[in-house]
């Protein structure tokens, strides 16, 4: 039995050193020249044209996509490696929002051997890029507590330090949730072993290169997570719900965001993970999620298509110019009464012509929106409100109970495209 377990363990090593041999194991450095860095991959220059998860990985390569933001999952490295994409490799280091206690030592030593043990065991994979300690491990739930323990930063330096004793060809880096001077000294001061800084950012995206530089970051960033604005940084209604912009306009916050923020910093940042490569629950079904529940892409996709390729693609999703009920935009705090007919409408164009097929559907408010929309759930449609969905123009009769609602509509051009918009409303007495 001993026999058999050394010869199991000699032909793992052998195996492992004859991929360092054949040049299967990236090789990742950052090389500085003067104020400028670059990332190199095996000597050859590299931006990350990434996106956050592990679906729809052909479509990725298609579209120009390089890399993708996961865990250590090896069957998820190993289809991403075959496409020939990288992974930045999320590791996890837990948030005090999740129950982790950095005043215990013996929590803290448990998850750094856990930690350690995932990178020995991943560390040769091909596809691995470099590590990320934990994710916005400075965010602290409202209400909860002020601000997050510091001793989180010893953890996470302890690991970057120890990592690079044993895996010298990938870069580390801890992920934050936002910016700001004293969150920003705290890393310069705690984390000296951090080759980067993860940066994920919605709204305000344009404002990072800008923040970091002026808070005294000398090193350089990769966004690791990024998209539409967020639920938290758009106008309310009257009645505290965000509104959501149109896929269009989100489009057009993708292309601004990617050009100014990211291309336009090459500098400093050495490129980026777009959020989110599939669809995705969180405060809606379609507020994050390129993709529909089908697979079916937005126009957010074909933007990083051409920012990746600069090519936009052959057949164009459809643009979503406005959505109005009884006249009304999602900026007018629609209130109507219950169970009366209204009437709504939807413009739409489509760049190819293509016969355009229209749905829509009535939503309740959700109520429970846990971090991140882990668990979430897509509130059930009301049925029997819409008498024909497939129009540009409807009549619908409201809800009779009263409450926070919203007016979904889809639009989709049969070419594997969609495009959607809602308004929020408030059925009132």
């Amino acid at each position: 039995m001993k026999y058999i377990i050394c010869t199991s363990l000699l032909l793992f090593q052998f195996l492992l050193v004859t991929a360092q041999q054949n040049g299967k194991i990236n090789k990742v450095r950052i090389v500085k020249k003067n104020q400028t860095f670059q990332l190199l991959v095996n000597n050859k220059p590299y931006f990350i044209k990434g996106a956050v998860g592990s679906n729809y990985l052909e479509k990725l390569k298609e579209k120009g996509g390089n890399s993708i933001r996961t865990g250590s999952n090896i069957k998820v490295l190993d289809q991403a490696h075959t496409l020939g994409l990288t992974a930045l490799v999320n590791l996890p280091v837990k948030a005090e929002r999740d129950g982790m206690n950095y005043d215990d030592t013996a929590a803290v030593r448990l998850q750094h051997e856990k930690v350690m043990e995932i990178v020995r065991r991943t560390k040769n994979h091909p596809a691995v890029l470099m590590w990320a300690l934990g994710n916005e491990l400075d965010f602290i739930q409202a209400n909860v507590k002020e601000r997050y323990n510091i001793k989180v930063w010893d953890a996470v330096n302890a690991l970057a330090k120890e990592i690079h004793k044993i895996d010298p060809y990938h870069p580390v880096m801890t992920v934050v949730g936002s910016i700001d001077e004293g969150k920003i000294k705290d890393l310069i001061t705690k984390c000296p072993a951090l080759d980067l800084l993860g940066v994920n950012e919605y709204g305000d995206l344009l404002k990072v290169p800008g923040w970091l530089r002026q808070y005294g970051w000398k090193k350089p960033y990769a966004v690791t997570e990024w998209g539409p604005t967020g639920f938290w940084q758009v106008p309310k209604t009257a009645w505290k719900v965000p509104v959501e912009e149109t896929s269009s306009m989100k489009a057009a916050k993708y292309k601004e965001r990617y050009e100014q923020a990211i291309a336009g910093d090459k500098d400093r940042c050495l490129g980026s993970y777009v959020f989110l490569w599939r669809q995705h629950q969180e405060r809606t079904h379609t507020w994050f999620g390129m993709f529909d529940e089908n697979g079916l892409e937005t126009e957010a996709v074909e933007v990083m298509q051409y920012e990746w390729t600069g090519r936009w693609p052959q057949n164009r999703v459809p643009r979503l110019d406005s959505l109005k009920m009884n006249s009304l935009t999602a900026y007018d705090n629609v209130y109507v009464k219950p169970s009366i007919t209204y009437k709504a409408e939807v413009w739409v164009s489509d760049a190819d012509s293509d016969s355009l097929r229209y749905n829509w559907e009535i939503l309740p408010e959700g109520t429970i929106f846990p971090y991140g929309g882990n668990g979430e759930k897509k509130p059930i449609a009301i049925s029997g409100l819409i008498n024909t969905t497939n129009k540009r123009e409807i009549e619908f009769i409201s809800p009779a109970k009263e409450g926070t609602y919203r007016l979904f509509v889809y639009a989709y051009d049969g070419k594997g495209h969609w495009a959607t918009a809602n308004i929020p409303f408030y059925v009132k007495p």
